[in-house]
């Protein structure tokens, strides 16, 4: 019995490391609001080469996503959602998007949640990150623009 207790004792001590390592890091990408820079041609150009290599073969070269990108698959899964303005891409702060493209959606989901995106963590650098989101938001119409912008001030609160 007393095995027991302490691999359950090892069991909750390890799942309380990694949630604090996640919330640690969650904490510093959250610090980064207002982070894109769509007025940036340098960091658009960028931006549009890392999401042609990274992101175009799943939301498209366009942005548009994949076909019904809001019914789930069979396997249970969503397609891709358009990173234009028809999607819902900016809804979310800049903060909430680099988390997205870093760690994943399942990451931030966490239990049983599944997609097809993986994290970018180790593959894309921040910088790199920053830039394809800068380029999806340099593309975004001018309203659309001060719409994120407003999300963004919002979340800096």
């Amino acid at each position: 019995m007393t095995g027991r207790r302490l691999l359950l004792g090892l069991g909750v001590v390890a799942m309380l490391a990694g949630a604090t390592m996640l919330w640690l890091r969650l904490d510093r990408a959250a610090e980064r609001a207002d982070l894109l820079r769509p007025d940036d041609p340098a960091v658009v150009a960028r931006g549009e080469a890392v999401y042609r290599e990274a992101c175009a073969d799943c939301h498209g070269v366009e942005l548009e996503g994949q076909p019904n990108w809001r019914e789930r698959r069979d396997d249970g899964r969503l397609p891709a959602p358009p990173h234009d303005a028809s999607g819902h891409t900016w809804h979310h702060a800049d903060a909430l998007l680099f988390q997205l493209t870093k760690l994943g959606p399942a990451t931030l989901a966490g239990g049983s949640y599944e997609s097809d995106m993986p994290g970018f963590e180790g593959v894309l650098s921040d910088e790199e990150i920053v830039a394809a989101l800068s380029y999806i938001k340099s593309r975004w119409p001018p309203e659309i623009r001060e719409r994120h912008d407003l999300i963004n001030r919002q979340a800096a609160r």
